[in-house]
């Protein structure tokens, strides 16, 4: 039996970003998980979300030029309600900033994975 982060992995694999809702209480679930945290029920079914989201906070991790530069870290909060940790691509690290509407997309692959990352929109 696969686990839900396996699940998860594929749907990234296929192009695909989804995240959890719970049958029960109707809660949005984001990191994948076999039981819903908001009630404890099983019904969990994947979903597709919209994608669309708000930095919730960021900061600036500084590396070495020849080491890649310097990159962002931040929680989004999605428009469903969870929280993800991830960074928003395009802009400067430094531009990115709380209240920051952004879109996700799909990212990586290879030896690195998938991962699901986020952009600026409307800004």
């Amino acid at each position: 039996m696969q686990g839900p982060e396996s699940h998860y992995q594929e749907y990234l694999a296929k192009g695909e970003f989804r995240i959890q809702r719970c049958d029960a209480c109707n809660s949005h679930v984001f990191y994948p998980r076999l039981l819903c945290p908001h009630c404890g029920s099983s019904a969990l079914k994947w979903i597709v979300p919209s994608g669309a989201g708000t930095v919730y906070s960021t900061t600036v991790m500084r590396r070495r030029p020849e080491a890649g530069g310097d990159y962002n870290v931040c929680l989004v909060d999605l428009e469903e309600g969870p929280r993800l940790m991830s960074r928003v691509d395009g802009p400067p690290p430094a531009a990115i900033g709380i209240g920051m509407r952004v879109k996700a997309r799909i990212a990586g692959g290879g030896d690195a994975g998938f991962f699901v990352v986020f952009e600026p929109v409307g800004n």
